[in-house]
């Protein structure tokens, strides 16, 4: 008997309205749909068929719910895995993979918006500047999970590029701390967004390196929040900012030609 596909799919950062269109279309026509209630709004399933098969995976361990997929992919031709932000980043993806490929069972991943870009536009903030950073780290720090060789915070921050730390939120304290013993400056800006995106519960949190931890005990975080350190806060704003080159007037590129002559670098 042919099994139908397990799609999984990202049901973004929180807002159901930040899914994708694929993925909205997915279930729509979904027999069977299992989603991450302890992270995934269940509004996400709102476009949901009547008939459905809907179960939350909050209480259910790795076993039960790849035996759930499974079943459900015997019956119906379309079965959506729902996955907070994007399937692939901090998500249970290989393992839950691992056996409905051994089980013969088709799979595929649809792509969703990560908390860390929702929440950087939840603050009107950029990953990245021209000048000043053209690179993002996503990291956690260690706790019942280690983390491999070579990737301690202390070590990643050392770049004093954009670092977004997830699932740390509990450890604020030892990020601080990381951040510190890799250089960073007391009043290095930081930002702490919680539940970014959903509707009515997102909180945003600015501070310093110095004064963050105690800002987010006075607000009362204590879950689903990303951490993020960056020497582009706050550049909304700056007086002066180091403009993108593929927009100078003195720019030439495949689809517009220079219209002013490029400036003389100051011979110093």
């Amino acid at each position: 008997m042919a099994m139908g596909t397990v799609w999984f799919v990202g049901a973004g950062p929180g807002d159901p309205d930040l899914i994708t269109v694929k993925g909205r279309g997915l279930i729509e026509r979904a027999g069977a749909i299992l989603f991450a209630g302890s992270l995934v709004s269940e509004a996400a399933t709102r476009w949901a068929p009547p008939g459905c098969e809907i179960a939350d995976s909050k209480d259910m361990t790795l076993e039960q719910m790849s035996a759930w997929l499974i079943a459900q992919a015997a019956r119906c031709a379309t079965v959506v895995r729902l996955q907070t932000g994007d399937p692939g980043l901090y998500g249970a993806l290989i393992e839950l993979v691992q056996p409905l490929d051994a089980a013969g069972v088709p799979v595929q991943v649809v792509p969703g918006v990560s908390s860390a870009m929702a929440s950087m536009a939840a603050a009107v903030e950029s990953m990245t500047l021209p000048e000043v950073t053209q690179t993002v780290v996503l990291t956690r720090v260690e706790g019942r999970t280690p983390m491999p060789e070579g990737e301690s915070l202390r070590e990643l921050a050392a770049h004093h590029c954009t670092v977004c730390v997830f699932l740390s939120i509990t450890l604020l304290g030892r990020v601080t701390s990381e951040l510190r013993a890799a250089g960073w400056a007391e009043d290095a800006p930081m930002l702490v967004v919680h539940k970014a995106s959903w509707p009515g519960e997102q909180q945003i949190v600015r501070g310093t390196l110095a004064t963050i931890q105690a800002l987010c005990r006075e607000a009362k975080i204590v879950s689903q929040a990303m951490i993020v350190a960056s020497p582009t806060l706050g550049a909304r704003q700056w007086p002066t900012l180091a403009k993108s080159k593929l927009y100078d007037a003195s720019f030439t590129h495949r689809f517009r030609r220079a219209s002013a002559p490029a400036e003389e670098e100051n011979p110093t």
